[in-house]
């Protein structure tokens, strides 16, 4: 079935009202979630959490995407052949689309709606910790689709336990033609090594910020406590390396620290420059290096050039975002060319790494490889193209 832009945002239009119509509700099935959920890591509650906020911005993001020209259908090529025949290369959905993703619900929105305005018909898997708050939000998918007369399959959710899951994965006993795996490393390697069905990997962040010899050390200082403003988003910054050669360094130093205490930081680091800093401990394994925290840790080292940091960066990192902070332009595009992240900045906060910040609406996805998109995902990258050829017979 194939839907057109007016209906399709038609169907938009009622979710968004259906959401602040229902909101109490919404809330209250999140509830239940968290309650069942004492026991769940602090920053997976975090992002289980359903608020007011939340809710505003689950409404913003369908508006956002309203507002967003739909992809479906354009024309990327055109060629008249010679023998008369008509060759156009067209924009179209992927077909049908599985997300699997842990505690959000506010995914279940944002990721769908993405999804649907490119056409694709999506499956939603979300984790148990939050089926009352997905099932109530599904619900409302429902009754929006309904109203238009459009088929409720547009949008599934999958309340399958972890044998059936498995099952899907390994035979694709629903057709699917793309699975985006969205949470841990631990979800996104099962799912790699259970299924035969591409992937788009919305993998870790483990985010570095590079402060180079000529920086703004205040500046500096802002970019790195707002890398750590939210602790459970892949976005955050979770290592820094200062180019040791900067002035006044050692004394400048005292005052980060005190900046992290403030925050609740736990300070680790393998470098000299710190020795005698009571609250930078000391890291036991170079493997920390690899890791992402979502957690209040973080790591400050040195290195003694902006090569260096650019290899350590590249061996290190998850492929998500690097910072470098620099008041010249030549150490910044080295830097930006080089360093090999999804996104890339000069003097800007990591957290911008977002659909929304991005100017595109919801995403569905922030991809760390290199096919068939990277960064931010939103509608207009869950499609892929096709030809369409118009002859009168013609033949080769």
């Amino acid at each position: 079935m194939i839907l057109g832009s007016e209906k399709k945002e038609a169907v938009l239009q009622e979710l968004a009202r259906l959401i602040d119509a229902h909101r109490a509700e919404i809330i209250a099935a999140n509830k239940k979630d968290m309650d069942e959920a004492k026991d769940l890591d602090p920053t997976l509650i975090d992002r289980l959490l359903v608020n007011d906020k939340k809710v505003d911005g689950m409404i913003a993001a369908v508006k956002e995407v309203i507002a967003i020209e739909d992809p479906q259908g354009k024309v990327l090529d055109s060629y008249q052949h010679p023998n008369g025949m008509t060759v156009e290369n067209r924009v179209v959905p992927f077909g049908k689309i599985l997300i699997i993703y842990e505690s959000r619900p506010d995914v279940t929105i944002e990721a769908a709606i993405s999804a649907f305005k490119a056409g694709n018909k999506i499956l939603l898997k979300g984790g148990k910790e939050a089926r009352n708050s997905n099932l109530y939000l599904t619900k409302l998918w429902h009754q929006a689709l309904k109203s238009q007369g459009i088929p409720e399959d547009f949008v599934t959710y999958l309340n399958i336990d972890r044998t059936e899951t498995q099952k899907l994965l390994q035979e694709n006993t629903l057709d699917v033609d793309l699975i985006i795996p969205r949470g841990g490393e631990g979800l996104i390697n099962y799912i790699r090594s259970n299924t035969s069905v591409p992937l788009i990997v919305s993998g870790r962040g483990n985010n570095f910020i590079y402060v180079h010899q000529n920086a703004d050390l205040e500046m500096a200082l802002n970019l790195i406590l707002n890398g750590k403003s939210r602790l459970s988003v892949c976005n955050a910054i979770d290592k820094v390396l200062f180019n040791e050669n900067i002035d006044g360094l050692k004394d400048w130093l005292p005052h980060l620290m005190h900046a992290c205490r403030n925050m609740d930081l736990h300070v680790l680091t393998d470098s000299k420059m710190f020795d005698g800093i009571e609250e930078a401990n000391p890291i036991e394994d170079k493997e920390i290096y690899y890791e992402e925290f979502l957690s209040p840790k973080i790591l400050f080292s040195t290195v003694q050039s902006l090569d260096e940091a650019i290899q350590t960066i590249n061996k290190y990192s998850g492929g998500h975002s690097g910072v470098i902070v620099s008041s010249d332009s030549d150490s910044a595009e080295q830097f930006l060319n080089e360093v090999d992240c999804a996104a890339v900045y000069h003097n800007a906060s990591s957290r911008f790494t977002d659909g929304g910040q991005f100017g595109f609406g919801a995403e569905i996805a922030i991809s760390t490889q290199k096919l068939h998109f990277r960064g931010p995902v939103g509608l207009s990258q869950l499609v892929t193209n096709k030809w369409f050829v118009h002859g009168q017979g013609q033949v080769r």
